[in-house]
């Protein structure tokens, strides 16, 4: 399925309402008619205003439109009520809008409204595309021209799916972490209708599907990239060896830089200020300071408004590595996806004032004892946020 039908179908699931026609002569202007813009039905005036349309009265609604998840257009949806119209039509593109020539006529467009006053459009041309997009929702050539009743049995998981498969397709090397982290992100907040607010209220779960997600590319990925090798016998042992450890040397790379791109997107998007990997006493790296280098390395910037978080997957030996990495800051924040640690080793951790970050629903596979010691991903967000706002106040005063 191509990248932009999937990304079509996954904005159809999460609108308020959407909306498909098949583009016209008359929509284009190729009939000579002094009309402008895409003509929408009557019908459909739910996609475009609050209320409909009176006649005797013109209206507009003044909205936001991304097209093929690249541009944006800034377009009028506008009811002409006066005199002898009366019709509902979507103008202003812009110059060098590409989808209304002549060459589109028959094109399928797919209007879909995410929120009030911001829309996203597609544009399918191919037949294939149409089709693969009618039978997610069982559609057909007859029955656009109107609203799309959501009765997909498309689910978002297989959209996801799809986008994942279209991006397996394009390579022929491993992409950089950051490019497939960035990937697995940002199609799973599209294909779910994830908005900011989501991230917000609920980071720990959305941290963990922002992983799992990433993980089924990067399988999928191994099988496209290392299948061919794993089917044909090596030469030697030491070629299996070889090939073997660069696999696992990848996943492991993988796995732990891959949270840290996760995390830091997800502070970026609480509005924390921090930075990554800051040079702190002996050349250490530390992989997140807040509120970042500057203030860390200036003496006059309050200790109690700087916060350490060190992050690992797995921690039950490796928490000592980030004891030292930042002298100034006496108590250390590890967040880590380790499910569970013996009430012998948290004890160890906490009495070297290290203080555990954890996902909320793997809270639960600590020691009771422990669990109102240790911080959810939503916990430390608040916790920062609370520190910054505080010296930001004080020094605005």
């Amino acid at each position: 399925m191509n990248y932009i039908t999937g990304s079509a179908i996954a904005a159809v699931n999460k609108s308020i309402s959407a909306f498909c026609k098949f583009i016209s002569a008359n929509d284009t202007g190729a009939t000579g008619a002094h009309q402008s813009g895409f003509y929408i039905p009557k019908s459909c005036w739910s996609l475009m205003f609050d209320k409909q349309g009176i006649k005797g009265e013109n209206c507009e609604h003044f909205i936001t439109i991304k097209w093929q998840n690249d541009f944006e257009t800034d377009s009028r949806f506008i009811y002409y009520g006066k005199g002898t119209r009366n019709e509902y039509r979507l103008t202003r593109f812009g110059k060098g809008f590409p989808f209304l020539e002549e060459t589109n006529v028959g094109d399928l467009i797919i209007l879909c409204r995410v929120e009030i006053h911001y829309y996203e459009g597609y544009i399918l041309s191919t037949d294939d595309d149409i089709e693969d997009f009618f039978t997610a929702f069982n559609l057909s050539s007859d029955q656009t021209n109107k609203l799309i009743e959501k009765t997909s049995l498309y689910s978002p998981e297989e959209a996801l799916k799809a986008l994942f498969d279209n991006f397996i397709k394009e390579i022929s090397v491993f992409p950089a972490t950051d490019v497939m982290a960035a990937f697995a992100r940002e199609t799973y907040i599209k294909t779910f209708g994830i908005k900011n607010s989501a991230i917000l209220n609920n980071p720990d779960n959305i941290l963990l599907k922002w992983i799992e997600s990433e993980y089924e590319l990067f399988k999928a990925s191994e099988i496209k990239l290392y299948g061919e090798h794993i089917t044909k016998p090596f030469s030697s042992v030491e070629d299996l060896i070889v090939f073997s450890n660069k696999i696992l040397n990848r996943r492991k790379s993988r796995a732990g830089k891959s949270l840290e791109h996760h995390l830091s997107e997800i502070f970026t998007t609480s509005g924390l200020h921090f930075e990554q990997q800051i040079i702190t006493e002996d050349a250490k790296k530390p992989d997140f300071i807040f509120p970042g280098g500057f203030e860390y390395h200036n003496p006059h910037f309050p200790t109690n408004n700087l916060t350490f978080l060190g992050a690992k997957t797995t921690c039950k030996d490796r928490w000592r590595q980030i004891l030292n990495e930042a002298d100034r800051i006496p108590v250390k924040h590890l967040f880590t996806l380790q499910q569970g640690i013996s009430k012998n080793q948290l004890a160890e951790m906490y009495s070297n004032n290290v203080c555990l970050v954890v996902p909320q629903p793997y809270l639960d596979s600590f020691d009771k004892s422990f669990r109102d010691r240790i911080l959810t991903l939503k916990q430390f967000v608040s916790v920062v946020s609370c520190k910054q706002k505080s010296v930001y106040l004080s020094t605005s005063k």
